[in-house]
């Protein structure tokens, strides 16, 4: 579905990326995870298209869309949910989902798609012409998450959901993610700072150092590599 073949990325005048390369299969739950700095924002930015790589590729589906335009890249699926949930604070719940429902097929399948947000986050519904800015912390993630499945996206990628999080709600944020991807075919990119959670929920994850794939494997592998469990888990 999504391959990501040797990208170098500078941002802000840093190497960020450097050779990454990873790939994400139909329906697959992929997770990156890393320090702070390590460069996983940026390579969200990067298949969104809003940071430029200097060299590599880039391909959905076998075809390369390092040519195409952001705004572009959300008609062939792909759904990104910012670090910091970066809500349209003075709009209400519901405005702030149909935000999410610009493409195609999500103005086809609105009323789907809104059943189904409402069915994983209940509250929104409860919450639905309130402004978005009112709301609490988790709430927002929420919404964030939410206006990401209104595009009707075929890989969801999360950029640091439990950011700001307290345990509780990050640990229902973490169960709902995890329903996307058993009750659906939508394939999942998380990028994440709580490693535990990460490689708990993924079928298949990359640990991102300083620009670099340092590691990657099945989360049972990561989980029991030394470097892993002694920098990441604290064991």
């Amino acid at each position: 579905m999504l391959s990501i073949k040797e990208l170098h990325t500078s941002y802000g005048g840093l190497k960020a990326l450097d050779n990454v390369t990873i790939k994400i299969e139909p329906g697959q739950f992929v997770a990156i995870v890393g320090p702070n700095g390590a460069g996983k924002t940026t390579l969200f930015k990067s298949i969104s298209g809003t940071v430029s790589a200097e060299r590599g590729d880039i391909q959905w589906q076998g075809q390369s869309i390092m040519a195409m335009s952001p705004a572009q890249r959300p008609e062939l699926g792909i759904a990104h949910v910012p670090e910091g949930r970066q809500m349209f604070r003075e709009l209400t719940v519901l405005e702030n989902l149909e935000m999410g429902a610009q493409t195609a097929e999500a103005k086809s399948n609105w009323t789907r798609n809104l059943d189904q947000v409402l069915g994983l986050f209940p509250v929104l519904g409860e919450r639905r012409n309130q402004l978005a800015g009112t709301l609490s912390g988790g709430e927002q993630q929420m919404v964030a998450i939410g206006r990401g499945l209104m595009s009707a996206p075929k890989l969801l990628m999360l950029d640091e959901p439990s950011m700001g999080l307290a345990p509780k709600i990050t640990d229902m944020i973490f169960e709902r993610i995890e329903e996307i991807h058993k009750e659906t075919d939508i394939a999942i990119l998380l990028v994440e700072q709580r490693v535990a959670e990460a490689l708990a929920s993924c079928d298949y994850g990359y640990v991102l150092q300083s620009g670099r794939i340092a590691l990657e494997g099945t989360p049972e592998a990561l989980m029991k590599d030394e470097t892993v469990r002694s920098v990441y888990l604290g064991l």
